[in-house]
This record gives structure tokens, sequence and C-alpha cells, in this order.
């Protein structure tokens, strides 16, 4: 290639030289984490040169999303005037406390109410319209109802969101460590996780993302560890170097599940759950009102190895019954 093609791929396409070459981890940590062509790309721009990784969770971790999901979700129910038997499809606060700690992505939520929870589909249009049938027809009544409360979700997201306290302090501590990569796996959509990111990160802090997948990337949703098994993969990086900061036992089985050390910001939803009993390395209730610093995670994995207990002194007793 001639200095002429060079100079073209630098300054002409810089989506194509990206693409087509390795960034040292230097210039990449200085530059390369603004190139991102999308809000949450589903690969990582730069992988390999990584000693350990950040994984954040987006609903309820970046963000205390879950109520805006319910409310979301209840209006979309209502706009189709959806019964079964007579009766309004509403999901209440506590009903949805367990949903989020069954069923990972808002598809399986709603299939796990109609074939577990109520064993029916439900009529819709005031009961004009028969509830669906066939695996075609359910399939058909899921996407619609997924791709309106999508909307209403970004219109609550745009009206009331505001990053959890200390999530964006330890992102950027983490962006700026240029050995240590940060990225989002959610199971929620990309419509809905964009617009979440692009509201609390911004877009710049958004765009330095190493790696970002959402539900719409992966066949399988947590708690299966598919999303998490596919970042590792993808930044190229031992699953045993990663650690996960999540809010909900779903989510504490994916990371468990694929190997990773998990973090666990419970809420009010899922404060109540069992979370060292299965396994989480470290809890405790926001980031910044516990002190959890980038040193206090990696520190003790840098100095002792990847069994190194995290958070030491600062993370929420064991409670022995």
């Amino acid at each position: 290639m001639n200095k002429l093609s060079v100079l073209s791929l630098f300054f002409l396409s810089p989506n194509s030289w990206v693409d087509s070459f390795t960034v040292p981890t230097a210039f990449s940590r200085v530059v390369g984490r603004t190139f991102s062509s999308s809000p949450c790309s589903s690969s990582s721009l730069f992988s390999g040169n990584f000693d350990y990784a950040l994984i954040f969770d987006c609903d309820g971790v970046i963000i205390e999303t879950e109520e805006l999901h319910r409310l979301a979700y209840n209006a979309a129910f209502k706009a189709a005037d959806l019964e079964i038997d007579g009766e309004p499809v509403e999901w209440s606060v506590e009903y949805y406390d367990i949903l989020q700690n069954t069923v990972g992505g808002g598809k399986g939520k709603m299939f796990y109410h109609f074939r577990n929870t109520t064993k029916a589909f439900p009529t819709s249009e005031k009961g004009t319209k028969a509830a669906p049938e066939t695996q075609e027809e359910q399939q058909a009544l899921i996407d619609a109802l997924q791709a309106h409360k999508t909307e209403l979700y970004k219109d609550l997201i745009a009206e009331k969101a505001t990053p959890r306290p200390g999530v964006i302090e330890l992102m950027d501590e983490a962006l700026n460590d240029p050995k240590i990569a940060v990225g989002v796996c959610s199971a929620s959509t990309k419509a809905a996780v964009t617009k979440v990111l692009d509201v609390t990160l911004g877009e710049e802090r958004r765009n330095k993302l190493d790696v970002c997948i959402l539900g719409d990337d992966v066949s399988k949703l947590k708690p299966d560890p598919l999303i998490y098994v596919t970042a590792s993969e993808r930044l190229s990086i031992d699953p045993s170097l990663c650690v996960v900061v999540e809010d909900s036992m779903v989510g504490l089985r994916a990371a468990k599940g694929a190997g990773m050390k998990c973090l666990i910001t419970y809420t009010k939803s899922t404060e109540g759950e069992d979370f060292y009993g299965n396994g989480a390395d470290a809890k405790v209730p926001e980031l910044k009102s516990a002190g959890v610093t980038l040193d206090k995670i990696f520190g003790p994995m840098k100095e002792k190895g990847v069994d190194a207990e995290i958070l030491s002194g600062v993370k929420d007793d064991v409670v022995v019954a």
C-alpha cells in the first residue's frame, strides 16, 4: 500500500481503517475510544490488549429503570386493550419484582407471564380480537407489544432518567485506565438501551465503551451466560479476569455462569435476594455510598490473583443464619 492510500484511509474513511488495522493499546486509549460508529456496537473495536474487564449491566445498575419498564409495559397493555377472562392485563410492583429476578428480557417476561402465570394469552381491542393460538400469532403479539413498550419507555427515560450514584465515577475511572476494558451487557433491546446510555452517559463516554452487547445481539438472554461469554470473547480476555456489576439474581446467574466475578448493587426491588448464597463476590446498596473504587475491585486481583477477595471492608457482610 502506498503512502497516498494510507493517507486516504486515515483522513477520508476513518471507519474503514478502524476495521482494517489493529491499533496499539496506548493509542487506542488516547483516540480510539472516540471512533465508535454506533451508540452501542455489537463488536469490540480494540481487543486483546487488556489485563482486566469491568462490565456493567444497564437497567438497575447504570440507572434504576425497572419501575419505568413496568409503567411502560402497563401502558402498552392498556393501549392494546389486553384482557384475560375480562380482566385487564396489568403488572403490579410486587409481581414485576418477581419477573425481573426470574426472566431476562422484555419478550421473555411477557411469554413467561402468559405461558406460566396466567396460562393463557390475552384478547385485545376490548375483546373484539381473539387471543392468539399459534406460536406465530403469539410471537407477533409479543413483538408488537415490545415495540410499542420500547417507544413508551424511551419517552419516560427522556423525562426521568438519572444515573445511580457512583456509577459514572467508577466507569470514568476504568475508562481512564488503558489496561481495563469497559463494557455494557444488557438483555434489553438496542433501542431501549441506546436511549438510556444517551441520557445517562452522554455520547462521548458511550462511544468509549470497548464492548456493548444487547438483547438483540445474542440468541439466549440472562440468566443464560451467553451475553457475558460473548463479551469476553470479543475482548479476547479470560472470563476470570472480568468483573460484572449487576443488580438482580438473573444477572448474577449469567455472570457466574460465564465464570466471572460479580458485584451486586442491589435496589429496593432486589435487596431481599440471597445474592451471596448464589455466588456473588460482593454486594453493596450503591457504589458511591459504599466507597467502591477501581483499586478496591481490581487491586486484590492484581496483588493476589484472580481468586482474591474483592472489596474487602467495603462490601456488605455475609449474614449467617
